[in-house]
């Protein structure tokens, strides 16, 4: 009797500390269980195959692409472009956190860092607090903040304009391909013969500028009149809703990141479990979205023609010689104008083009994995020229039908900025992908 109510006090001991052993492999229990929430302004992709490559003559002969049979996980992709709105949220955010340490170490540290955890610890570097709200007037705060507006020499009729040349935002990505090499290496230096393989060697910082290059406008274009773009198109309200421009590949992916990390920490905020990364679409996933499930359309709308039975135009592009304004739009139009894709989304043909995350070699579709694909390359400074372009797709409001086509493929280089091309974000889809049923 002893033994019985000993073993049934130690079963509830056990119990008690949700450490039960009935000596099944079952896994750890009491996991929380997650659902995938489709991302605000994101549209659910399906996994599946398609022929990449050429659906229609290869106009100019340029042999960069053919076709091949890949295969896409599931993922989510904007809607839309990128509007101007949604990225000077990006541009604020980069504002506001330089005023506030500014303001935390000329004006209260007290206000506008967080120096201690909840157990009292202390935090190194602080935290920057976003609930303290920053009042640009105030004397000491309008003081403090002087350093970020533009030197009255500078200034263009007395105007108090905010410096753009100081939205420098410093941000980290881990280079998984390096890591995943035998023979890592940084500078041509192998890390494994220096005996520096911990995890910090393959964390990747940068920093740039955030502020779209506006002059975009002008220098594009040689004898064209466009200085009422380059003076209005980004900070407008008239232009919120459009696509922003004059991003170079290095500043999407910039906003990639810090979008990734602004969800995530409000995600931590309500012991949320962290998702996927927001990162720019590899070069088949675009062209996979773009073709909207219609394997073999030369067009993301399936069809061969760039005009509908009523004869009106289905994207934003040069239809005409000289004539920009024929399908409705002189320059770019609002991120919702035309008809979606069969996936429901906009303007994946013209507009402007898109920045992919895929570095561009002419002969990529020959080797790359066909699971997937991807070739990307990590530029450096110093290297030539040849090797900082990156893909761009879909075609722009100032380029001819060819263009538009769902397979042509072209590029731009990485760190330059152009006003017809914009970008939009993709997110990979936990798990095998959404049931049909």
């Amino acid at each position: 009797m002893k033994k019985v109510l000993f073993s049934i006090v130690v079963a509830s001991l056990l119990s008690a500390c949700g450490t039960t052993n009935d000596g099944q492999l079952k896994g750890v229990q009491d996991r929380v269980i997650w659902f995938q929430q489709d991302p605000v302004g994101m549209l659910y992709i399906p996994p599946g195959s398609y022929n990449m490559g050429p659906s229609d003559q290869d106009a100019p002969y340029s042999y960069t692409s053919r076709s091949k049979t890949v295969s896409v996980s599931p993922f989510y992709m904007d809607e839309t472009e990128v509007t101007n709105n949604e990225y000077r949220q990006f541009v604020y955010w980069v504002r506001d956190s330089i005023a506030r340490k500014i303001l935390g170490e000329e004006v209260s540290e007290e206000d506008f860092f967080i120096t201690q955890n909840e157990f009292g610890e202390d935090i190194e570097p602080p935290y920057l607090n976003w609930r303290t709200r920053i009042d640009w007037d105030a004397p000491d705060e309008r003081e403090a903040l002087a350093v970020m507006f533009l030197p009255e020499y500078e200034r263009f009729y007395r105007r108090r304009e905010l410096d753009s040349r100081k939205l420098i935002y410093e941000y980290f990505w881990i280079d998984w391909n390096d890591a995943a090499r035998k023979n890592p290496t940084i500078n041509g230096d192998n890390l494994r013969e220096r005996g520096l393989t911990d995890r910090s060697v393959f964390i990747r910082r940068d920093e740039i500028n955030v502020y779209p290059d506006t002059l975009c406008w002008i220098h594009d274009f040689t004898y064209s009149y466009n200085e009422p773009l380059t003076n209005m198109y980004f900070w407008h309200p008239a232009y919120d809703d459009y696509p922003v421009v004059g991003v170079s590949w290095k500043q999407a992916r910039a906003f990639s990141i810090w979008r990734t990390q602004l969800f995530n920490d409000f995600l931590r905020q309500y012991d949320g479990t962290w998702v996927q990364d927001f990162r720019l679409p590899t070069e088949s996933e675009w062209e996979y979205a773009a073709r909207g499930g219609l394997d073999l359309s030369s067009y993301p709308w399936g069809g061969p023609y760039i005009r509908n039975t009523r004869g009106c135009f289905l994207a934003n592009f040069k239809p005409l010689r000289g004539n920009y304004y024929d399908d409705g739009g002189i320059h770019t139009v609002p991120t919702m104008s035309y008809e979606p894709n069969d996936f429901g989304l906009y303007c994946m043909a013209g507009n402007v083009a898109e920045w992919t995350s895929n570095a561009y070699e002419e002969s990529s579709l020959d080797y790359a994995h066909d699971l997937n694909m991807n070739y990307v390359y990590e530029a450096k400074d110093d290297d030539p020229p040849v090797l900082k372009r990156k893909v761009i797709r879909g075609g722009s409001w100032k380029d001819v039908g060819y263009f538009l086509q769902t397979s042509t493929r072209t590029y731009e280089y990485q760190d330059t900025a152009k006003s017809y091309v914009g970008f939009r974000c993709v997110m990979s889809y936990l798990g095998m992908g959404k049931s049909s049923i």
